[in-house]
C-alpha cells in the first residue's frame, strides 16, 4: 500500500476556488505594461521648467485658456520635457492655486535645437523644441560683438532645421557695419536696433505666428527686447562690466511668452556654445555661401586650413571668397576636429 494511501479521498471536496491568497499588506495592485489610453488628455505647451514642475498653456485661444503646473508620469522620467514642447497633460487642468495636472505624452518634435558643455562633450543638451526661428541678439558695441560666437549659432541653427534672424543691438554706440561684413553674402535677415529707436513693433509683426528662440552673449540686451516685445515679461535685465567688457547672467531660466499668435521662447545668456553634438560634416551648414563652392573640393576634402588642394582656401585666396568667412568655417571646424582627437586620446 502506497504511503499515500491514508489521504487518499480526503480532499477530493477541494478545488481552486477554496485556496484562500494571503492579504497584500501594502493593497497594490499588479504592475502591468499596458498604459491607459488617456482619451481624455488636453494639450499644453512646456513655458517653463523648474526641478521638476513644468509650466504648460493649455487651451490656448479659448476662453478656459489656463496656464497649469504639472508633473510628468512614471513612465517619461527618462525622456527630456523642454521650454516648447508640446504635451498631453491630465488631471486637474484648471490652473487654480494648489493644482497639479500630469504630463502622459511628449508629442513628436518638429525641430530640437541643442548645445554641449563644449566642444570636447558629445553629450548633447536640449534648449527648446519646436522652433522655428532663431533669433540671434549681437550689440555692436558693449560687450564688443563675437563673429566666432554667431558662427556657432548658426551652424547649430541650421543642423536643427532652423532660420536663423539677427538682431544688433547698440548700434547709436558703435557702427555694425564693420561686424556685419563678416557675414556678407550669408541669407541672414538682420535687423538693426538702437537704443533710442528699437523696431520693437516691426519685429512684432515678423515674429507673430512663429515660435522663436532668442539667444545672445550676456549683456548684448536680450532679455531688454523680450521686454519690450512682451511687456507683461518681466525678463531680469543685467549690466556690461566696465572693467571686463562682460555681461553678467541675469535671466537664469528658459521661459516662454506668448507673442501675437506665437511664442518668443528667452533663454538665459550664453558666453559658449559647444558644438560637440555636431558632425563635422555638418559644419558647412552653418556656411552656405561656402558650401556652395566646397562642392568642388576633390573627394574626401577635409576643408581644413591644411589641406592642400581644398576648393575654399583656393577660392579665397584668388578673390573668389571673402577670406575671413573661409577664416571663420575653417577655425570651427578645425576646433571640432582638436577636441575629437583629444577625447579619443583620452579614451
Amino acid at each position: 500500500m502506497s504511503w499515500l494511501g491514508d489521504y487518499e479521498g480526503k480532499y477530493d471536496d477541494y478545488d481552486e476556488s477554496s485556496v484562500r491568497e494571503r492579504p497584500n499588506p501594502k493593497a497594490n495592485r499588479p504592475r502591468s505594461k499596458q498604459r491607459p489610453e488617456h482619451d481624455d488628455a488636453v494639450t499644453g505647451i512646456v513655458t517653463a521648467v523648474d526641478r521638476g514642475r513644468y509650466t504648460l498653456a493649455v487651451r490656448i485661444d479659448e476662453e478656459d485658456e489656463s496656464i497649469v503646473t504639472a508633473a510628468r508620469a512614471r513612465e517619461l522620467r527618462k525622456q527630456s520635457i523642454v521650454a516648447g514642447d508640446r504635451v498631453d497633460v491630465v488631471g486637474d487642468t484648471t490652473g487654480e492655486t494648489g493644482s497639479l495636472a500630469r504630463i502622459v505624452r511628449i508629442q513628436p518634435r518638429t525641430t530640437v535645437l541643442r548645445r554641449s558643455a563644449d566642444d570636447a562633450d558629445v553629450i548633447e543638451r536640449v534648449i527648446v523644441a519646436n522652433a522655428d526661428l532663431l533669433l540671434m541678439v549681437v550689440a555692436a558695441a558693449d560687450p564688443e560683438p563675437r563673429p566666432r560666437l554667431v558662427d556657432r549659432y548658426l551652424v547649430a541653427a541650421l543642423d536643427a532645421g532652423i532660420r536663423p534672424i539677427m538682431v544688433i543691438t547698440k548700434t547709436d554706440v558703435a557702427d555694425p557695419e564693420p561686424f556685419l561684413a563678416n557675414f556678407a553674402g550669408l541669407d541672414i535677415e538682420v535687423w538693426r536696433s538702437s537704443l533710442d529707436d528699437p523696431p520693437v513693433e516691426e519685429l512684432r509683426k515678423r515674429l507673430d505666428g512663429h515660435t522663436t528662440v532668442a539667444v545672445g552673449h550676456s549683456g548684448v540686451g536680450k532679455s531688454t527686447l523680450v521686454n519690450a516685445l512682451v511687456p507683461d515679461a518681466h525678463r531680469a535685465v543685467g549690466h556690461v562690466n566696465a572693467v571686463t567688457g562682460r555681461g553678467r547672467h541675469t535671466s537664469s531660466s528658459t521661459v516662454s511668452f506668448k507673442l501675437g499668435s506665437g511664442w518668443i521662447i528667452d533663454t538665459p545668456g550664453v558666453r559658449s556654445f559647444g558644438l560637440g553634438h555636431v558632425a563635422t560634416a555638418n559644419v558647412l551648414r552653418g556656411f552656405p555661401d561656402l558650401a556652395a563652392v566646397a562642392e568642388d573640393c576633390p573627394r574626401g576634402c577635409t576643408h581644413l586650413v591644411d589641406e592642400g588642394y581644398c576648393e575654399l582656401s583656393i577660392a579665397a585666396a584668388d578673390g573668389r571668397l571673402e577670406p575671413r568667412r573661409v577664416d571663420s568655417m575653417q577655425r570651427l571646424l578645425g576646433t571640432l576636429v582638436a577636441a575629437r582627437e583629444q577625447r579619443h586620446q583620452a579614451e
